[in-house]
């Protein structure tokens, strides 16, 4: 999948469905009525279109993630680094350390990360 964009909204619709999954779509679009203030035809027009990126599925009246958050936003990380450093996640990194200083335990976890890699 390599179409991982959303807006503003569709990423809020993505977090509702993903806290309540699985949900009913009459359910849903009751939700997003009372979080987002959309009318039916709006909250079917978004899952509609999240369901073709493949994140989520409508069967039966009943949605549910094809595409859990954690393997979502892996997949928009990977993208990140992907296109602003060419998929180098050291350059990522150095520029990312460059501008903020990581305190001991965050270092600290960054190398239980990196032994834990090295196991593999």
């Amino acid at each position: 999948m390599s179409d991982v964009e959303l807006g503003a909204m569709q990423t809020q619709f993505a977090e509702i469905v993903w806290e309540n999954e699985p949900v009913s779509s009459g359910e849903l679009v009751k939700i997003c009525e009372k979080e987002l203030c959309w009318k039916k035809p709006t909250t079917y027009t978004v899952l509609r279109k999240l369901c073709e990126k493949g994140i989520f599925q409508n069967v039966d009246g009943m949605v549910t993630s094809v595409m859990s958050r954690a393997e979502f936003y892996s997949m928009k990380g990977e993208q990140f680094v992907q296109d602003n450093f060419a998929g180098s996640l050291p350059a990522f990194i150095a520029a990312f350390a460059s501008r903020k200083k990581l305190s001991a335990t965050e270092v600290d976890e960054i190398q239980k990360m990196i032994d834990a890699f090295r196991k593999e």
